[in-house]
C-alpha cells in the first residue's frame, strides 16, 4: 500500500472518478480501508453491492492510448481464464469503463477478501509459520495456473536473453517447458486461511517454476521458509527451474539498481553465485 499521490489534482481525480465508478455500478463505498497504488495509478476501497453483499471497487487509471493490453485487461482475463480457481481467487463482479480528456479509467469490482495479506511488504520481514495445508493449497493452486492455456506473456525470451547476462552474469539458460504463471507471487498478494491470491494484472507465460521462483526470492531474508518453499516446489534447485530462477534474479537485481528492494542485495548476490555454480 502506497500514500494518496502528492499531486493534489492526481488524487482529487482519482476519488472523483472512483465515485462516479461506484454510482455507476451501484456499490456503496465504506468509509475506511482506502488503498492506494504506486503513483496514485489505482486506488481501491471496500464496498457493498445493493444486495448488501461485500465486495472491493478498484479504480486504475491510464493515458488513453495505453489503456489495452496485458496489464490493463489482466483481471478481466483472469475471470475467464480462472474464475474464481476453486476460492483461491477473488471473483471479479463487474467492470466499469471510462474516460475523461487524454485519461481511460477502469473500475474492477470484486469480492472483497476480508483475511489480511500476510505481509505489509512484498518482502517476508518476519518468520511465517503456515500449516502443511496451506502450502499444499499454493502448489496445487499453481498448478491449475500452469495448465491453463493463453496467449498472454508475463515473462519474454527477449528480456532474458538480455536481462541475465547483464545482472546474473551468465547465458540466458535454455527454458525447457514454458507455463502460465501469475508472475507475481508475493507475500502481500497471499491470505492465510483460506488461501486467496491476489493482484492477476500480469499473469501469462513464463519458464516453468517462475512463480515458486517469485516467492522464494522474496523470503531470502528468512532461511528457514526459504527452505521450506524449496521443498515444496523441488523445481527450485534443479536444472529444469534454472533459467526461471535466472530470471527472477535478475528482475530482482535490476530493481535493486533503480534503488528498490535493497534489504535483499546480500542474498540475490548470494543466489547470483549459486545460479552461476549451476
Amino acid at each position: 500500500m502506497y500514500s494518496p499521490p502528492p499531486d493534489p489534482d492526481t488524487e482529487r481525480r482519482m476519488r472523483a472518478h472512483h465515485a462516479r465508478a461506484a454510482k455507476a455500478l451501484d456499490v456503496r463505498i465504506e468509509p475506511s480501508g482506502e488503498f492506494w497504488g504506486w503513483a496514485g495509478r489505482t486506488l481501491g476501497a471496500p464496498a457493498r453491492t445493493a444486495a448488501g453483499q461485500p465486495a472491493w471497487l478498484r479504480l486504475v487509471a491510464a493515458p488513453q492510448g495505453k489503456a489495452s493490453g496485458k496489464l490493463w485487461n489482466g483481471a478481466l482475463d483472469a475471470q475467464r481464464a480462472f474464475g474464481d480457481l476453486d476460492g483461491h481467487r477473488p471473483a471479479l463482479l463487474a467492470v466499469y469503463d471510462a474516460v475523461d480528456a487524454d485519461t481511460a479509467y477502469r473500475a474492477e469490482l470484486s469480492a472483497r477478501v476480508d483475511q489480511p495479506v500476510l505481509s505489509d511488504d512484498p518482502i517476508l520481514q518476519h518468520d511465517i509459520q503456515l500449516p502443511d495445508s496451506w502450502w499444499a493449497d499454493l502448489a496445487g493452486t499453481l498448478e491449475k495456473v500452469a495448465a491453463i492455456d493463453t496467449d498472454r506473456v508475463a515473462v519474454r525470451q527477449q528480456y532474458m536473453d538480455r536481462a541475465i547476462p547483464q545482472f546474473v552474469g551468465i547465458p540466458a539458460p535454455a527454458v525447457t517447458c514454458w507455463t502460465t504463471a501469475h508472475s507475481d507471487v508475493h507475500w502481500a498478494n497471499l491470505t492465510a486461511s483460506p488461501l486467496q491470491l491476489l493482484d492477476w494484472e500480469g499473469w501469462g507465460h513464463a519458464p516453468e517454476g517462475f512463480d515458486a521462483a517469485t516467492l522464494y526470492a522474496y523470503t531470502l531474508l528468512h532461511p528457514d521458509t526459504a527452505a521450506r518453499i524449496r521443498t515444496v516446489f523441488p523445481i527450485l534447485g534443479s536444472q529444469a527451474g534454472l533459467a526461471a530462477e535466472a530470471t527472477v534474479c535478475a528482475q530482482l537485481l535490476q530493481t535493486m539498481a533503480r534503488g528498490d528492494n535493497l534489504t535483499l542485495e546480500g542474498q540475490l548476490r548470494d543466489w547470483t553465485e549459486e545460479l552461476r555454480r549451476r
